[in-house]
């Protein structure tokens, strides 16, 4: 049985979506907090716990990737975005704004619910809380980046880099297998624990895109996650 401390943050204008998602989540023993206004929804994250947001995209006053966009600046609870939309490119820039995962409208509630499962579980695997006497800690320290991977600290030329827990582990994977090019088949494998389709390869272009532009990497000439094309990702 779920949590019922796991807080589910429900944001969308259309009332009749919102009310059946709250519904199936809450069948599930999950808290839900829904609001049909974007600007509410920010006034309440500012003081209240969140363990997972179900935002969509069309919404007034303020849209879901700007939403999602602001909760990232503080927050790394997972985000689940809801769409009408079908073009990889809107796919893309939710992804790229931080989202960990995205439905297109109109959805199963039954396959929101596995979704939000889903999200949730990961997150609770990556963000576990290891001491040093229960896992040997694991540095990388090279060029000005620094990497640990026991208290999931990221640091470039002293400065801290703020990651998604997808982000860190992308990151980790790809500096604990340095001078090795790693495909997006095989880094969608181990960080999302989950089958590889073509369709995935834009998903870990997003996530690296996003990481590049948190260590202020320039795009045709990083210093760090070099791509090669045609084949993957890599550290030097």
């Amino acid at each position: 049985m779920n949590n019922p401390e796991e807080t589910i943050l429900l944001v969308d204008d259309e009332q009749e979506i919102a009310d059946l998602l709250e519904v199936y989540l809450k069948n599930e023993n999950y808290t839900v907090c829904k609001f049909y206004n974007p600007l509410q929804a920010l006034a309440y994250i500012k003081t209240q716990p969140v363990s997972l947001a179900i935002l969509d995209v069309m919404m007034p006053e303020l849209d879901g990737f700007s939403l999602c966009q602001k909760i990232r600046q503080k927050h790394l609870f997972p985000i689940i975005m809801l769409t009408a939309k079908t073009q990889d490119i809107d796919k893309i820039q939710g992804l790229s704004l931080g989202a960990d995962d995205y439905i297109v409208k109109p959805f199963n509630p039954l396959e929101v619910v596995a979704r939000v499962k889903t999200q949730l579980r990961r997150y609770k695997r990556y963000n576990t809380n290891l001491t040093e006497e229960s896992i040997e800690q694991e540095v990388y320290d090279d060029k000005g980046l620094y990497i640990c991977s026991t208290n999931h600290k990221c640091t470039l030329n002293g400065e801290p880099v703020s990651l998604t827990p997808f982000e860190f582990n992308i990151l980790w994977y790809l500096c604990k297998n340095h001078g090795r090019v790693i495909s997006a088949e095989e880094l969608f494998e181990t960080v999302w624990g989950e089958a590889f389709f073509e369709n995935n390869n834009n998903t870990v272009m997003a996530h690296i895109a996003r990481i590049r532009e948190k260590m202020n990497e320039p795009a045709r000439k990083p210093k760090y996650i070099k791509t090669v094309w045609g084949v993957g990702y890599t550290i030097e």
